[in-house]
């Protein structure tokens, strides 16, 4: 999702969000724009760095007393994203999700406690959406191309194939030894979705306690915003209509709060007149179909991220019976018929 600048009023900055695609997942950049600027007013400034951190963008924006606190705790936010990075990130060699890969099959592998917790939430994610959210998707083989190069679909034995190595069953944690196994030869666990979540988390966490009262942390489609503009008002967000990108089906306001969207209707393949999108079912191998766009609106980036992919998959019905379990947490849904559903806890204006 891109968020850029709808309006600047009262010398405060909105932002809104527009969809773009970057692998599975919906991606936001944050383009906020003329932040350097300095609310003599309130003796508040707002700082905002862009920057390339676990393979995807980071937006870093924070609301400080003066422009050299600001910039510190960026870099601050940035150490802490790059602690997580080489912990989790499973395109690092040398990462303990890599070794972790790297032996499925062979040995049970010794981790961090944070990396063992992180994987431990990330298959009760898998758990309570039934797989539609699976953190061994990362095995899937590339049996649908989305740059072109497609001409016929993959076979059924194709498709089958391709998801012989996924499924959350096959991962053996060990609380005592803080072990992760595989037990599949090739299967691999990845952070790619949640895991940006986790450090947009861990990076307000961070922020909080050392004291800023304000800030966004977009990692890249998993959005963690808290306190509130230099003038006090909220900050804003907007949700693009999928059928009509110059425009917004609603507008909402956050405070301390987290918001993903995973949307399928930007990267897709067509086939004999039919449109595939670049979402994949981890349990059939198909692509998902009925839903375009999924929000979902809660305390955690983390979390959210697992519920609004899983949302797509498990289509409206299957989808909002999952999120309504989880008051915490609430979602807007659009169909490809472009009907708007909304979990029966949704309470935004």
């Amino acid at each position: 999702m891109i968020w850029r600048i709808i309006k600047q009023k009262n010398k405060c900055w909105q932002i809104v969000i527009k969809p773009e695609v970057m692998g599975r997942k919906v991606i936001n950049t944050i383009a906020i724009g003329l932040l350097l600027y300095s609310f003599a007013c309130t003796g508040q400034v707002m700082r905002k760095r862009t920057t390339l951190l676990m393979g995807s963008r980071f937006d870093i924006t924070i609301v400080a007393e003066d422009s050299l606190t600001a910039e510190t705790r960026i870099k601050e936010t940035i150490a802490e994203i790059t602690r997580i990075e080489n912990l989790i990130s499973d395109w690092k060699s040398d990462s303990q999700v890599s070794e972790v890969n790297q032996n499925a099959g062979i040995r049970a592998v010794k981790v961090d406690r944070e990396v063992f917790d992180l994987t431990k939430r990330a298959i009760a994610i898998s758990k309570i959406t039934n797989g539609a959210f699976d953190i061994s998707f990362a095995a899937l083989e590339k049996v649908w191309k989305y740059d072109g190069s497609m001409t016929e679909m993959p076979t059924p034995e194709q498709i089958k194939k391709s998801v012989e190595k996924v499924g959350y069953q096959n991962i053996v944690l060990d609380s005592i030894q803080s072990t992760i196994f595989l037990k599949l030869p090739g299967m691999k666990i990845g952070f790619g979705s949640i895991g940006k979540g986790y450090a947009a988390d861990k990076a307000r966490e961070v922020m909080e306690a050392k004291g800023v009262k304000a800030g966004i942390v977009n990692a890249s489609g998993d959005l963690t915003t808290w306190g509130a503009q230099p003038n006090g008002k909220e900050w804003t967000i907007g949700i693009t209509n999928p059928f009509d990108t110059d425009k917004f089906v609603k507008i909402f306001s956050l405070k301390r709060e987290a918001v993903t969207t995973s949307g399928n209707y930007e990267k897709f393949i067509e086939l004999n007149g039919k449109r595939y999108s670049h979402i994949i079912n981890p349990i059939t191998g198909y692509p998902a179909t009925g839903i375009v766009s999924a929000t979902v609106f809660g305390p955690s980036a983390e979390m959210a991220n697992g519920f609004s992919t899983s949302l797509i998959v498990l289509g409206k019905e299957a989808g909002l019976q999952l999120i309504n379990k989880y008051p915490a947490y609430s979602c807007l849904m659009i169909t490809d018929k472009g009907k708007v559903f909304k979990s029966k806890n949704f309470r935004r204006n």
